[in-house]
């Protein structure tokens, strides 16, 4: 008798997986499909700024897994992974249920990397999902609140200061995005918005280094000094200690405090403990203990698990831990899968990097565009926002046929190929194709019409 179990078991809901999932039920597939993830709702994280900041709302940003895989076929389990069994093809669950599978797809992301900082787990805020969001917007407004009411004015500094450790694309979203609407909550209680201070300490002499946004670094150092708050920026500055109300850095080898009631932590990512946890040799890990993968997203030991996302890296190919990268080998590993559920073989996973998109506060951001050309201000926020709405895994997809014709109408019967502003337009095709990227399109033309006109 065949035990054989033919199920697809998916670990973590972030982009890899629920794109993986949502493109089986597209493809198709033969087998069953299960997503688990701890979380009740996908988080679409370069966006979490937006839900933050009252930009954008809770089903844009943070829609319910139940929703968004409604009528796919997809069983969506909530719960907690807390063992990998690769031999016996066993996922395990704190529920006491377990889950035999014919193939695995690890999507489980990364984790905050405090780097053994003392008190920086217990003391600072971290930045990944719904729940941070709403935690640091309680803290934010409860120190405003009471800052109001406070005379002492150093009391009140400590807690009108921010600090944002890591000088990253994360810290760099970060700070710009507080530095902008701070001062209007800050405002809209009566207070003084100059009180306020929003500190970016860097480990590093420059901020974005090493970083896929490096090319923008000069573009984000102008434009953070601009927000309506300017940002202040202390580079080669190690974080050594958090404490409730400071941050301990060290500096030309001299330790400084910086008094605060709020510290946001953006210093980098570790390796999810079930991944780290795995039997598999260092020699098949990269050097940062990421799981080395086959150019078809298969583990080198295992061909019948498959990886992406951030707890993953293809072998003798480097791709930056993006969401574009993410959602794009999760499209890929859908396709392998159904390909090998039918007896073909898995084909090569080809990711195409469209550019960088940086958001530099509200209505602001900049964005490196195939490395070819860059755009700043708010058509960069336009082209940002209208890419990754495109990427929202909602009905608007159902709209293609509506949107080939709108393109075809905007795009090629209504531009003038020899207007300022061409390329732009071009790029917002070719980056967020879809409604989203057509009425993004239709507003930079009259922007930059207007701009025209008054030139």
């Amino acid at each position: 008798m065949n035990s054989q179990v033919y199920q697809t078991i998916i670990l973590g809901g972030g982009f890899t997986g629920l794109f993986t999932a949502l493109n089986l039920a597209s493809e198709h597939y033969p087998r069953s499909v299960i997503l688990i993830d701890k979380e009740e709702r996908f988080c679409f994280k370069p966006l979490l700024y937006e839900y933050f900041d009252g930009e954008m709302n809770s089903f844009q940003v943070v829609p319910r897994f139940s929703e968004l895989l409604r009528g796919s076929g997809v069983i969506f389990v909530q719960d907690t992974v807390e063992s990998i069994d690769l031999h016996q093809q066993q996922v395990q669950l704190a529920s006491g249920n377990s889950y035999k599978y014919s193939n695995l797809v690890l999507a489980l992301g990364s984790v905050t990397g405090y780097h053994s900082v003392k008190g920086a787990k217990e003391n600072a805020f971290a930045f990944w999902t719904q729940a941070d969001a709403i935690a640091l917007d309680r803290h934010l407004r409860g120190c405003f609140q009471k800052a109001i009411k406070i005379e002492d004015p150093e009391l009140r500094q400590k807690l009108l200061t921010v600090v944002v450790v890591g000088g990253g694309a994360s810290g760099v979203e970060m700070a710009a995005t507080l530095a902008d609407f701070l001062p209007h909550w800050y405002g809209a209680l009566g207070g003084n918005a100059t009180e306020i201070r929003v500190i970016m300490l860097n480990h590093g002499q420059k901020i974005l280094d090493g970083d896929i946004n490096d090319p923008l670094r000069s573009i984000a150092e102008q434009e953070l000094k601009k927000r309506t708050v300017p940002i202040e920026i202390i580079t080669e500055a190690e974080a050594t200690a958090v404490s409730q109300n400071a941050v301990e850095y060290k500096t030309n080898n001299q330790v400084k405090i910086l008094p605060t009631h709020t510290t946001i932590w953006t210093a980098g990512t570790s390796v999810h403990p079930l991944i780290q946890n795995l039997p598999i040799p260092q020699e098949h890990r990269d050097h940062h203990h990421r799981l080395l993968v086959t150019s078809n997203m298969q583990l080198l030991d295992f061909p019948e698990v498959f990886a992406g996302g951030d707890c993953a890296a293809v072998r003798d190919n480097s791709l930056p831990p993006t969401a574009q990268v993410a959602y794009q080998q999760g499209v890929n590993i859908a396709r392998n899968l159904k390909a090998m559920a039918i007896g073909e073989d898995p084909k090569p996973v080809g990711v195409n990097i469209r550019g960088t998109l940086l958001k530099l506060g509200l209505n602001d951001a900049a964005a490196n565009l195939f490395n070819v050309f860059e755009v700043v201000g708010e058509p960069a926020h336009l082209i940002r926002q209208g890419t990754y709405l495109t990427l929202l895994p909602t009905p608007i997809h159902d709209f293609k046929a509506t949107t080939e014709w709108l393109d075809e109408e905007i795009f090629h019967h209504h531009l003038d190929t020899h207007k300022t502003g061409k390329k732009v337009v071009q790029a917002v095709e070719l980056i967020g194709a879809g409604v989203v990227s057509v009425l993004v399109a239709k507003k930079l033309l009259r922007m930059l019409g207007e701009k025209e006109k008054t030139e």
